[in-house]
């Protein structure tokens, strides 16, 4: 069916409507490209914070865990008479 047939069966109203609708649809579409790629961005920048963070959670620790007493006298603190 070509655009004078659509014209001469629909009116033009009918014909202006689906240029608008697809306009609209183009249009959206042209919206939607650079929010894709920024989201993009984000998740790739996302994803190095994560892996970023994963390596530094599970590296050993090069220190012990307790600060407040040496690490080689934690036995002999614990039973330790309070000064």
């Amino acid at each position: 069916m070509s655009t004078f047939d659509v014209l001469q069966r629909f009116g033009t109203l009918a014909l202006i409507r689906h240029a608008v609708t697809v306009l609209l649809f183009l249009v959206l579409h042209l919206i939607r490209i650079p929010l894709v790629l920024v989201a993009r961005v984000i998740e790739g920048v996302m994803r190095e914070l994560d892996r970023y963070a994963t390596a530094q959670a599970s590296r050993p620790r090069s220190e012990p865990v307790n600060q407040f007493f040496p690490y080689e006298s934690r036995r002999e603190a614990r039973y330790a008479q309070p000064r």
